[in-house]
């Protein structure tokens, strides 16, 4: 039997995208404030510094054994840019004081963000440089970039946001084009500075009926991945919740790799995105990895990867407690080798 050559993280998650085998299957946890409490730190500056945010991802991929170092801490980076207040806590994800549209929605008042000004954006492109700087060449580099729903909805406010879509299809489909726009003005920089890959928050997406999401922010999607795959760009798209279903239209984005949480079914996912699509995913990250055990966390690993089949890579289905125990993060990320499925 040939044996397969050790790779490195980059080697392993590249090779996954590209449908090749892999000597072990590459691991995607996502740690945001479990990583900053880890190197001693908290959320707030985690959020806020990026050399916190590199240091601590980096020391916890080391630990770990992940597979990418990721740019992600909270929803708010954009809004940021758009003139929106963002006040950190220690212990908490940022949150926006006030919305920038809530109150009065012309589009036309509203500050377009420049990347390389905007504080908190600029502050994710230095993580990026950063990560280029420590691990260029052995590991995944991702950005992040807010989709089309999300961010129009962190600048609308929830509520207004649902609104729009029931009550103004026009106004609602110009905010999200403005916000496509902009991600795709973020996201540019990111690539220059060494991102592989970037990623896509669009949550809110998944507690919006089939018919509108195919509707108004598919087609915002589709614009949004086509634009960063111009860029050379992968692409990883992450929508907490249940998507199942919006699977039909995210099958049409061209996605490289689809974060799915713990309440969708992986065989359904596999069916509907066909076999070159990478599933990450997808434990209870509160039932399956805080509260479970080292044994039945590789157990369900296992499960969850004979049921997606490849191309797969180890995730849970959001981001990983602060409060897990090593042992169980350590169990998460234990080598898992590629098999081959009849």
């Amino acid at each position: 039997m040939k044996i397969m050559k050790p790779m490195n993280s980059l080697e392993r998650y590249l090779a996954t995208i590209d449908g090749r085998p892999t000597d072990y299957l590459a691991r995607l946890p996502i740690l945001m404030q479990f990583a900053a409490e880890h190197i001693g730190s908290n959320y707030g500056a985690f959020a806020s510094d990026y050399r916190v945010l590199t240091e601590a991802n980096i020391v916890c991929a080391q630990k770990f054994g992940i597979d990418q170092m990721n740019t992600m801490s909270d929803p708010y980076r954009e809004t940021q840019g758009y003139g929106a207040k963002i006040i950190y806590s220690r212990d908490m994800v940022p949150y926006c004081e006030k919305h920038p549209l809530e109150d009065d929605p012309d589009l036309a008042k509203l500050p377009r963000p420049n990347p390389m000004e905007a504080e908190r954006m600029r502050d994710r492109i230095e993580a990026v440089k950063r990560y280029h700087e420590r691990v260029d060449g052995k590991s995944s580099i991702m950005g992040w970039v807010e989709g089309p729903a999300a961010e129009a909805a962190d600048l609308r406010r929830l509520d207004n946001f649902f609104m729009d879509l029931m009550d103004d299809e026009g106004y609602i489909g110009a905010l999200m084009d403005l916000c496509v726009d902009v991600a795709l003005d973020f996201a540019r920089p990111q690539v220059a500075a060494g991102a592989d890959t970037i990623g896509i928050g669009d949550a809110v997406a998944s507690q919006i009926s089939p018919d509108l999401y195919e509707k108004l922010v598919l087609p915002r999607e589709q614009r949004l991945v086509r634009g960063l795959k111009a860029m050379g760009a992968k692409v990883r798209l992450h929508i907490c919740g249940n998507i199942t279903h919006l699977l039909p239209g995210i099958a049409t984005l061209g996605i490289d790799v689809l974060d799915v949480d713990h309440m969708v079914n992986l065989r359904a996912v596999r069916s509907a995105v066909g076999a070159k699509t990478v599933i990450g995913g997808n434990l209870d990250p509160v039932a399956a990895v805080m509260r479970s055990n080292p044994d039945a966390i590789r157990a369900a690993m296992i499960s969850c990867y004979e049921q997606a089949g490849n191309p797969f890579m180890v995730n849970a289905g959001c981001e990983i407690p602060s409060a897990t125990p090593v042992e169980n993060l350590h169990a998460l990320c234990e080598l898992i080798p590629y098999r081959r499925f009849v």
